[in-house]
């Protein structure tokens, strides 16, 4: 990660959360929703720009604790991108469920933007085995 940013492991303020997640192109959640689920995740990382003290990127784990982790709300704000703060906050996140489960089963859904960052990491698509669903 470039200098002059400040990576901290836990959960963004609940104002920066809903400003990265809309200014990055994530699907909008509601400021309850967000207030029930921020400090849930079984881990969380966001970036700080020093200079501004402006948060700028962020990521967050659910888990059983155990053996499933699903990353998730990875984003960075466009005007911070391509300075490795996605880079730093994937690694601060492996890292940690590296440490408690070595042979964790790690997944996430890839939105375009993101595929080649997650690539990076080790990432690969599981379809046709396998193909991620939601309920509609």
């Amino acid at each position: 990660m470039e200098h002059g940013y400040r990576l901290e492991m836990k959960p963004p303020a609940v104002d920066d959360y809903l400003r990265l997640r809309e200014e990055s192109g994530l699907s909008a959640r509601t400021r309850a929703e967000v207030e029930n689920g921020i400090d849930g995740a079984w881990a969380a990382a966001h970036v700080i720009h020093v200079e501004s003290g402006e948060t700028v990127g962020m990521g967050r784990v659910i888990s059983d604790g155990g053996w499933y982790f699903h990353i998730i709300d990875m984003a960075v704000l466009p005007g911070h991108q391509r300075k490795g703060i996605g880079d730093a906050v994937m690694t601060a996140l492996l890292r940690l469920i590296h440490e408690h489960a070595p042979t964790a089963s790690v997944s996430l859904l890839a939105d375009p933007p993101g595929r080649r960052l997650y690539e990076r990491h080790g990432f690969v698509d599981t379809a046709p085995a396998s193909v991620g669903m939601r309920r509609a």
